[in-house]
């Protein structure tokens, strides 16, 4: 079983770094379509919700759909949960069947409800525009986590039915890696074993290079490379680094603060910038905090067309939302209320990158 990420068609909406500023929205967003659903209810239009309807929320035609069939909304703080939106981003998101607009298959992998515990293999969708790449993660993943004209799916290693907690590896795949390996009797090869086998093959330089045209047209298949257990054993590590880039050991970069005296004596925030310069290893964080320092092979980590540092300057820079009533209501994001947190992600992630960047080239030397 495999799943596409959430789409939500309203990402300003159903996302946010603040729970509270999320449930704010929701809460609005719901009030508004509550009162249209009403009002429609009363007028008995004929000719569709298009022209009748409030633009003040963002609309689909599925929204629009359960309007007519007059769908009650309610917002419920219970489905606020944590998302990575972006790679090593994770945000707050309204996890709901009508306003979230397309769950696929995550209640299978990411249930709404209950305990569970599991880790996906999230990687380029066939037909993306942009370079394959892979990542592993433990929460609801975005369908478009490496940014638009790239979809992504998603592989986890177990699925949930009915509350069992199911291995998503079929008996089958073991069967084709124990035929194969069978002069490699060191171990049983076990499910965890080819899980961690193929997120190495995925981070492969020469896989990635000798079938991109594959991976741009099939889903992708898997080679059995003479050496399983040292592809395992990299796969178990890079898991392990990407899945807890939270706990990090933070590099040592150099943290030069300088006052902006321009914008303190005259009582306003600093000026919020988050620029890389690459050729220096350099981080300009607001117009008073730069950080420099950063290794030539931090760059060199990339998830489709941005290297994973630049995803999260990206991702934290403030913006001016499209949406107009988000832009006029709830534009509340400022750097300098999240600025710590984000200097701790970007040496953690640096940290994250150079310890991908060590295993990829390793990978390069392996045989064929």
């Amino acid at each position: 079983m495999f799943s596409l990420g959430v789409a939500t068609n309203r990402d300003e909406w159903v996302y946010d770094e603040s729970k509270v500023a999320l449930l704010k929205k929701v809460e609005f967003f719901v009030k508004t379509y509550e009162s249209e659903r009403r009002r429609w209810g009363r007028s008995k239009a004929a000719d569709g919700t298009g022209d009748f309807v409030s633009r003040t929320i963002k609309w689909t035609s599925e929204l629009e759909a359960h309007l007519e069939r007059g769908t009650v909304l309610k917002a419920h703080p219970d489905r606020v949960r944590r998302a990575i939106y972006r790679p090593f981003c994770k945000r707050w998101t309204y996890y709901d069947e009508v306003i979230t607009h397309r769950l696929y298959q995550q209640d299978l992998i990411f249930p709404v409800s209950g305990k569970w515990s599991n880790v996906a293999i999230v990687h380029t969708q066939p037909g993306s525009q942009k370079p394959f790449m892979a990542c592993a993660v433990s929460t609801l993943p975005d369908l478009h986590f490496v940014g638009a004209a790239a979809g992504t799916e998603c592989l986890p290693f177990y699925r949930y039915e009915d509350g069992r907690r199911i291995e998503n590896i079929t008996d089958w795949a073991v069967a084709q890696f124990r035929g194969c390996y069978s002069s490699q009797s060191r171990r049983a090869i076990t499910k965890e074993a080819i899980f961690q086998y193929v997120y190495a093959v995925f981070h492969d330089p020469a896989y990635r290079e000798k079938y991109k045209v594959n991976l741009k047209r099939e889903p992708a298949r898997i080679p059995f490379y003479p050496d399983f257990w040292a592809w395992a054993n990299w796969g178990k590590v890079l898991l392990e680094v990407h899945l807890g880039y939270e706990n990090a050991k933070p590099a040592p970069l150099k943290r030069i603060d300088i006052r902006d005296s321009r914008s303190r004596d005259a009582e306003v925030s600093v000026v919020p910038i988050l620029r890389a310069d690459s050729n220096h290893g350099t981080i300009e964080v607001d117009s008073e905090t730069t950080l420099s320092g950063i290794p030539p092979e931090a760059w060199e980590y990339r998830l489709g067309n941005r290297c994973a540092l630049e995803w999260v300057l990206d991702q934290h820079k403030e913006k001016n939302p499209k949406d107009p009533t988000i832009r006029e209501k709830f534009n509340s994001y400022r750097l300098e209320d999240y600025k710590e947190s984000v200097i701790d992600l970007i040496r953690q992630v640096t940290t994250v990158s150079i310890e991908t960047v060590e295993i990829v080239r390793a990978m390069k030397k392996a045989p064929r």
